[in-house]
């Protein structure tokens, strides 16, 4: 298993932009425009963090998924953090294990049959997944 990203909801895009970018010093290496679901997701990476995103097969690691919801949004302080997600080499193994622990998972669906989300009682949720694109291909609101 590689840790992917953290997915941080935000709910003013520029704002966060301002503080995770400015502020902080992370850079934007990748954006995506959902248009169907009505989502922008922005993945930053720090700036030390970059070597290791070139040097990648896939994705990369680590990184911050901003994910920006375009119909406002209602929910707590505790839904700013979506999940933490992490590749695994086969997903219906990994769900398949988790289920049998008794842990809560949304398993492999429709266009998302490489991502499955599992349910965490510590804190945020999980997002485990193959060839990953779990919430470029998930509902934002989902994860």
């Amino acid at each position: 298993m590689r840790y992917l990203h953290t997915m941080l909801r935000v709910r003013n895009l520029d704002a966060a932009l301002k503080f995770y970018q400015d502020a902080l010093g992370l850079k934007e290496v990748r954006r995506v425009d959902n248009d169907k679901a009505k989502f922008t997701l922005v993945f930053l990476c720090a700036p030390e963090d970059e070597g290791i995103l070139k040097a990648s097969k896939g994705r990369g690691a680590p990184l911050v998924e901003l994910t920006y919801n375009w119909d406002e949004e209602k929910y707590g302080e505790d839904r700013y953090v979506g999940h933490l997600a992490y590749e695994v080499d086969d997903i219906y193994a990994t769900c398949d294990r988790l289920m049998k622990l008794g842990i809560t998972t949304r398993p492999p669906f429709g266009s998302a049959a490489n991502c499955a989300i599992v349910a965490s009682s510590v804190g945020p949720n999980a997002s485990v997944g193959t060839s990953f694109s779990p919430c470029e291909t998930v509902a934002a609101s989902m994860c």
